[in-house]
């Protein structure tokens, strides 16, 4: 990879665009123009300067450039003349439409001192928390708030609150391919800090608390009030832990690594570095949004290396597709070619892409941080070390240097095993197996449960169901012995087949299997969803029986249970004997399905519509016993002919050899 030798990564029109259009006009132009006496931002001189094509009447985004170019400059300079505390005074108050007033005045310090690398940062910081906002704006009018920028600046809906005539003047900013658009170069790694102008960043300052004024008169008009949504929270972040703790050693040596690694453009090392130093001096978020794109650049390079195609490492035309990481991690390039890239970084490193940037469940870091969905100031530490760790294993492993005394190196040699191993955990076969391990231990709890002795429910008249509650064991057992060829072989079959086989141990061992997660096949992932919704239909039942059986037992012995809710409770105690069995049997079952979930792919189209139609019937069965079993409806008799009728339903397709693991491999 020839890192060395690139020396931009925008093409030349765009480089043309950003670098040099909007400097082309050499006349100053006076700030009093557009700012009034009493610090107002006079929107019509603004809108002035954007252009429109004669043709259509569109925005004509060069002549609007080359126009803005001076204002742009005579408002960086009118920034650098106030001290902060002027600043504050004329303008923070116009930032708490953003609800993040503390960004913009940092953003103000940054430019005091015009540091490339702190320039492109806050305009990246700039651009999500700004379209966050104008997404809160758009919600006082519209239903679902646009997912890409460019929709939301091109919306009915901010036009009525802010005017045509404004949101043009954005889309010369950011949001347009043919504009500027800042915020996508950007965050896709395409721009170095060099290339970035201070005097852009200062106009979106400006222009943002001109929107702020705009607002507020458009609030005291309607009495409309803005409520900004909440921020997105990692839960559980302990899923989230792959690498160890990264300590001062591991990031000095990572700074070695960014010099020597041709994994990074040298044009781009200062934002590797700044990512680093963000990194020690506990700055997070900021930390992860340099990174971010640099990981982009770095995976882009290795992708036009290995499929040959050396243009794509440049911005798009606006008519042309950006290289980004939809495309790099995809199976096939755009001409249907096979994508070269997944096999040049293996799968622990595809699924750790997958896992953090774009399954639904998983974190989704990127699309959080850069649509400003994320509070930055309370960005965890355990996140961004995930982040920096597997970027120095990259830095390892893409060089074209002999790196192998780094890689050996005690600290970096435990994120290698670490990153070399990594499995999925946020696709939809992981989110299944940790629901079935869940709730097999639900269902593990039922045994300990408080329950009164055995010679009180003989007693009671009319409870009959006992020889019934046999039938369904023997049924299960025979079921479980067709079945058990499927199993791993050390599954003991003992007499009692039922606690011999369904038994936490075995699914511990089959969630163990490897199966493959990437490129799953649409037939593959609608099993999936149901699959996933019998597991969660079944922790629901274990979950109404463990709470039931815990509030009746304590109603019992404080004898507060009418003569037909003490028969109930009873039916209920009878129940769980063959319910406990059933749900075991079930869990076993789906997780065996999972184990050969790509062997549906084998299935014609009428088995596999059979195949799915079998699984629904488990599903409803399923959903009929969290209705019966929940503490409202009680009807425990019901449940026993239910799950006799699903029984039968399982024991035909399993006589018929139907499901994925009898299908010949």
């Amino acid at each position: 990879m020839a890192s060395d030798s690139v020396t931009t990564c925008l093409s030349p029109p765009v480089h043309y665009v950003i670098c040099k259009l909007g400097f082309e006009k050499k006349d100053t132009y006076d700030i009093n123009n557009i700012l009034s006496e009493n610090g107002e931002v006079c929107w019509q001189a603004v809108t002035e300067h954007v252009c429109y094509l004669e043709s259509d009447q569109s925005v004509d985004y060069i002549k609007s450039i080359r126009s803005l170019g001076p204002v742009c400059e005579s408002v960086n300079l009118h920034f650098k003349s106030l001290t902060k505390e002027q600043f504050v005074i004329q303008y923070a108050l116009w930032f708490h439409w953003t609800n993040y007033t503390e960004l913009f005045l940092e953003v103000f310090d940054v430019l005091q001192h015009t540091q490339t690398t702190e320039v492109a940062l806050g305009l990246m910081k700039l651009t999500s928390c700004l379209e966050r906002a104008l997404g809160d704006v758009y919600l006082l009018i519209g239903k679902d708030c646009p997912f890409l920028l460019r929709d939301l600046l091109a919306s009915e809906q901010l036009a009525v609150v802010f005017g045509q005539a404004v949101m043009n003047v954005l889309r010369v900013f950011i949001g347009s391919p043919y504009g500027l658009n800042l915020r996508n170069v950007l965050w896709h790694g395409f721009a170095s800090p060099q290339e970035i102008p201070a005097k852009y960043c200062a106009m979106l300052l400006f222009l943002t608390a001109g929107l702020g004024q705009l607002l507020q008169a458009y609030l005291l008009q309607t009495k409309c009030i803005l409520v900004h949504r909440p921020y997105v929270i990692f839960v559980s972040l302990e899923e989230l832990d792959v690498f160890p703790d990264l300590n001062h050693e591991t990031l000095s040596i990572a700074e070695e690594l960014v010099k020597l690694s041709s994994f990074v453009l040298k044009t781009m090392l200062p934002f590797w570095i700044a990512a680093l130093t963000a990194f020690k001096q506990s700055r997070y978020a900021d930390c992860v949004i340099l990174l971010l794109p640099q990981l982009e650049v770095g995976l882009r390079l290795l992708f036009t290396t290995m499929n040959k195609c050396p243009n794509r490492l440049l911005t798009a035309e606006p008519s042309a597709l950006y290289t980004t990481f939809d495309e790099m991690l995809a199976k096939h390039l755009d001409n249907e070619e096979v994508n070269q890239l997944p096999a040049v970084l293996e799968e622990p490193a595809m699924e750790f892409l997958w896992d953090f940037l774009n399954h639904q469940e998983g974190p989704r870091i990127r699309d959080r941080l850069s649509h400003g969905e994320i509070n930055l100031e309370a960005f965890p530490r355990e996140v961004a070390n995930q982040i920096v760790a597997f970027a120095i294993t990259l830095l390892c492993r893409f060089s074209d240097e002999d790196l192998f005394a780094f890689k050996e190196h005690m600290v970096i040699k435990p994120l290698m095993n670490c990153a070399s191993c990594y499995r999925s955990r946020f696709h939809p076969i992981s989110r299944l197996k940790k629901q079935v391990l869940e709730c097999m231990k639900s269902v593990h709890l039922w045994p300990e449960l408080p329950t009164v002795p055995e010679e009180h429910i003989q007693t009671i008249k009319g409870l009959e169901g006992h020889a019934e509650a046999s039938t369904l064991i023997l049924v299960i057992s025979q079921i479980i012995s067709q079945l058990q060829q499927y199993m791993p072989q050390n599954c003991c079959s003992s007499d009692d087949a039922i606690n011999s086989v369904l038994t936490e141990r075995l699914l511990i061992e089959l969630c163990d299997m490897r199966i493959c997660t990437l490129y799953s096949p649409r037939p593959v992932l609608e099993i999936l969803v149901v699959l996933r919704k019998i597991s969660t239909q079944c922790h629901q039942v274990s979950e109404q029986v463990i709470a039931s059986t815990e509030l009746r037992y304590k109603q019992w012995m404080d004898k507060t249970l009418r003569s037909r809710q003490r028969h109930n409770y009873l039916r209920m105690l009878n129940s769980i004997k063959f319910l406990s069995p059933v749900l075991r049997l079930i869990l076993v079952l789906i997780t065996l399905e999972l184990v050969n979930v790509h062997l549906v792919c084998k299935k014609n189209p009428f088995d596999y519509q059979q195949y799915l139609k079998f699984l629904k019937s488990v599903l409803q069965y399923t959903e009929n016993l969290v209705t019966y079993t929940s503490p409202e409806k009680n009807k425990w008799d019901e449940t026993m002919e239910l799950t006799n009728k699903a029984l039968m339903k399982i024991r035909k397709i399993s006589d018929r050899k139907l499901m994925l693991m009898q299908l010949p491999t």
